[in-house]
C-alpha cells in the first residue's frame, strides 16, 4: 500500500512544481531505510537467534512489524494533511499560509473554467487518451520491474561467501551509494530541468550495460561491484521519473493530472509481482534470466525517457 499511495499524495500536495531536488526526497529516504534496514536485519537475526525458541529471521518479521505500526499511529498525529486543513498545533500560520501559497502558484488560472466543465468520467478519460501518461507508464514500469532486485541482495551476496546475518549488513553499501547519487541527480535535474528525460534515458542505459555484463561476469566480487552501479542508477531513476512525470502532467486540469500521476505510480508497481519471479533459486548463482530480462527492460525504459525528452522538447520548439 505504501509504495501504491504516499509518493503521488507527496507529488501532489505537499512538492512545489518543478523541484525535483524536493520530489526525490521520498524515494531517496526510502533508500537510506533499506540501508538501515540490512543494518537492523543483521542485528536481530543474530542477537535474537534462538530467543524464545524463535529463530532470527521471525524476531526480524516481529520487531519491524510492530515498530512499523507504532510509528503508523504516531504519523496519524504528525504529518500534515493539505495545508489548508492541517492542524496550527503542528505548523506555525506563515508555515501553512506559506504552502498554500506556493499551491496557488503552480496552479495555472486556466485550469478553473477547464475543470468546472470535466466531471470524474472526464478527467480519467482525459488521462488515458494522453500519450504521455501512457509512456510514462511504460518507463515507470521498467524501473520498478529491474529494481525488485533489490529482494535478492543477500542472495547474490552469499555468493562472496558471507553468511546469512553478513550478507545482510553487506546490503547496507548498495543502498548507501544509491542514497548519495539521488541525492546528486535530483540536485542537478533541479538545475538543469530541461535535461530530465535524458538523464533518466542515460542512468536507464548505465543499469542496462550493468546487467548484460553481469550475464557474462562470473567473478562475485565484480558482480557485487555491478550490483552498487546497478541500484544506484535505478533508484537514481526511479525518483526522478515520478518528478518528471509530476511536472510534465502539470499542464493537464488538476483531477486529470492527479489521476495520470496515480495511474503511473500504480501500474508501476504491479510490476513488484512478477519481478518477485526474476531469479528462482534454480537459477543460482548465475541467475541469467533474471538479469537478461532486467537488461531488456532496461533498455526499453531508456528509450521511453529518450522518447519523452525529443517529443516534449519539439513541442515547445512549435
Amino acid at each position: 500500500m505504501n509504495p501504491c499511495t504516499n509518493p503521488p499524495k507527496c507529488l501532489r500536495t505537499v512538492a512545489p512544481r518543478g523541484n525535483s531536488a524536493a520530489k526525490t526526497n521520498p524515494t531517496r529516504d526510502a533508500i537510506l531505510s533499506g540501508a538501515f534496514g540490512g543494518l537492523l536485519a543483521g542485528s536481530i537475526t543474530s542477537g535474537l537467534d534462538g530467543a524464545h525458541v524463535k529463530a532470527g529471521w521471525r524476531w526480524l518479521f516481529v520487531v519491524e512489524g510492530a515498530a512499523t505500526m507504532g510509528v503508523g499511529v504516531i504519523a496519524y498525529f504528525v504529518l500534515p494533511d493539505c495545508p489548508a486543513n492541517t492542524l496550527r498545533l503542528k505548523f506555525s500560520q506563515a508555515e501553512i499560509d506559506l504552502a498554500i501559497r506556493r499551491l496557488q502558484r503552480d496552479r495555472p488560472q486556466v485550469h478553473s473554467e477547464v475543470e468546472a466543465k470535466l466531471g470524474h468520467w472526464q478527467a480519467f478519460k482525459l488521462s488515458m487518451t494522453n500519450w504521455r501518461t501512457w509512456l510514462f507508464v511504460v518507463g515507470y514500469m521498467a524501473i520498478v520491474s529491474s529494481s525488485t532486485l533489490s529482494y535478492f541482495y543477500p542472495t547474490f551476496v552469499k555468493g562472496l561467501g558471507y553468511e546469512s546475518t553478513a550478507a545482510q549488513y553487506m546490503t547496507i553499501p548498495i543502498f548507501g551509494v544509491a542514497f548519495v547519487v539521488t541525492a546528486i541527480t535530483g540536485y542537478f535535474a533541479d538545475k538543469k530541468s530541461q535535461w530530465r528525460g535524458i538523464i533518466l534515458c542515460a542512468w536507464m542505459s548505465i543499469a542496462m550495460l550493468c546487467a548484460i555484463i553481469i550475464c557474462v561476469v562470473y567473478n562475485f566480487r565484480a558482480r557485487y561491484a555491478l550490483l552498487v552501479i546497478m541500484a544506484a542508477a535505478l533508484w537514481a531513476s526511479n525518483g526522478l521519473s515520478l518528478s518528471y512525470a509530476s511536472t510534465t502532467f502539470g499542464a493537464m486540469p488538476n483531477e486529470t493530472r492527479a489521476i495520470s500521476l496515480a495511474f503511473v505510480n500504480a501500474t508501476g508497481n504491479l510490476a513488484r509481482i512478477y519481478g518477485a519471479y526474476l531469479f528462482p533459486a534454480s537459477e543460482k548463482p548465475k541467475y541469467l534470466k533474471g538479469f537478461g530480462v532486467i537488461s531488456g527492460l532496461c533498455f526499453i525504459g531508456a528509450v521511453s525517457y529518450i522518447l519523452l525528452h525529443m517529443l516534449l522538447e519539439g513541442k515547445k520548439r512549435v
